[in-house]
């Protein structure tokens, strides 16, 4: 909620925003994430006590949540009780794959235009460095979306200060013998700075390598034992339930699974599959702290075993949205009693792109593609709400929208997609790079 000056108000009710739009006090300032304008209010006449913004950043999706803590004195004198509410929450989907195809298909192009024809052609090279602090596109990918959505909650909501979860035991420093490792330097090995255990889990799917079986203890096994020459190093280390861990004993993996090939060949296989997700993250782990920090707000960094911790002892599910509000400290006197039971769930999709022409399998332009990007009004990713008058998907539908020259749009409904014409076409919002959609929060 904003003010008529467009400053941040504490978030208000559902149903207290419907109120004030159907009364003329309110109009909509922004349809997702839903904002709107208060006429009559200023942030000097109403009581602003600020919120808590959490992030739990993650290589395909970051988890960022809203909260207010609100401390309530208790009947003894001198102590008093927090109780954490959740107010908001986003779901922020990375495309950092979809870019890393992209790029990799751009330089399969560039590299056959190079040789094409030109078989005597002396190579070059320009000698070219790459800045300090350098990422590639993919993560870089992830560093921006994170700063800029932090930075668009930070203009609707009156934020004073942020959380950030950040790994606090890295393995993969230990494992080679170094102090520490940062940026693209996490690319080139098979771990990422995640604790034991949870490395494992992400690695190993949460479930036992041996048997398949899920949603039971497990426990840490020595791939090859270390009595027949395994170490400790997490590449020897794997999760196995009770059964298997007493069935295996301190034979080595070929022997346990041996009447199951398909099952020691994957074993095997997992064993040297780097995870390429957990490097990701900790490749933009500072250079997303550097960018938060020039918010000017107050900023905290806690460990990924702390959010874990007051996940459990809360009694929440797993998921990026509810990690994201347990981060930060819990003591023994806060709670966390409310959370957000649906999420916003952002998909980065891209502003389109500069070439006019879609290339066929070798890079050779197929067809070409208009210069105009708008048309009778709408441009490709515009928020609309269609009506379908007839046909298979007559109906209301609210959705991002696909324009064409003719004036026949498209828009995505449930079971394919639908042919609108323009007229029946109303815009609630800019394309802004995003898809939107809602799911219901993960129960416990």
């Amino acid at each position: 909620m904003l003010d008529r000056h467009g400053c941040p108000l504490m978030p208000c009710h559902p149903a207290r925003a419907r109120k004030l739009l159907a009364g003329g006090r309110a109009v909509v300032a922004r349809h997702t994430p839903f904002a709107i304008h208060v006429k009559d209010r200023t942030v000097g006449e109403s009581e602003v006590s600020g919120v808590a913004l959490r992030i739990d950043p993650g290589s395909r999706g970051t988890g960022i949540a809203v909260n207010h803590d609100v401390v309530a004195g208790d009947v003894d004198p001198g102590e008093s009780s927090t109780t954490r509410r959740g107010l908001y929450a986003v779901e922020l989907c990375h495309r950092g794959a979809q870019i890393r195809r992209s790029m990799e298909q751009r330089a399969a192009y560039r590299r056959r235009r190079r040789s094409a024809n030109r078989r005597y052609r002396a190579p070059r090279f320009a000698n070219r460095t790459r800045p300090r602090g350098w990422l590639p596109p993919s993560l870089r990918h992830r560093v921006d979306t994170t700063f800029s959505h932090v930075m668009r909650l930070a203009n609707l909501f009156p934020v004073t200060e942020l959380h950030v979860e950040k790994v606090s035991f890295d393995t993969h420093a230990l494992g080679l013998g170094k102090e520490s490792l940062n940026g693209v330097e996490y690319q080139q090995g098979t771990l990422a700075g995640f604790e034991a255990r949870q490395y494992l889990l992400e690695k190993w799917g949460r479930a036992c390598a041996y048997c398949g079986a899920s949603g039971l203890p497990l426990q840490i096994d020595h791939i090859q034992p270390k009595g027949r020459g395994g170490s400790d190093r997490i590449s020897n280390l794997t999760l196995a339930c009770a059964a298997c861990n007493q069935a295996k004993a301190a034979r080595p993996v070929e022997e346990f699974p041996a009447e199951q090939p398909t099952r020691l060949a994957r074993i095997v296989n997992q064993t040297k599959a780097p995870l390429r997700d957990a490097a990701a993250v900790n490749a933009t782990r500072w250079q997303l702290w550097d960018e938060l920090a020039r918010i000017g707000l107050p900023a905290a960094a806690w460990s990924g075993g702390r959010t874990k911790y007051n996940r459990t002892t809360q009694g929440l599910a797993k998921s990026h949205t509810l990690d994201a509000l347990a981060v930060g400290e819990l003591d023994g006197g806060t709670r966390i009693v409310r959370y957000p039971h649906t999420v916003l769930v952002t998909a980065a999709t891209g502003r389109g792109c500069y070439a006019r022409t879609r290339p066929d399998k070798f890079g050779f332009p197929r067809l070409r593609l208009p210069r105009r990007k708008q048309h009778f009004g709408f441009a490709t990713g515009d928020l609309v709400r269609a009506v379908v008058p007839r046909g298979k998907f007559a109906g209301k539908y609210t959705g991002r929208v696909a324009v064409r020259a003719s004036g026949t749009h498209r828009i995505a409904v449930p079971g394919g997609y639908a042919d609108v014409r323009h007229k029946y076409l109303r815009l609630l919002q800019r394309g802004d790079g995003y898809g939107y959609s809602t799911r219901g929060e993960t129960r416990s």
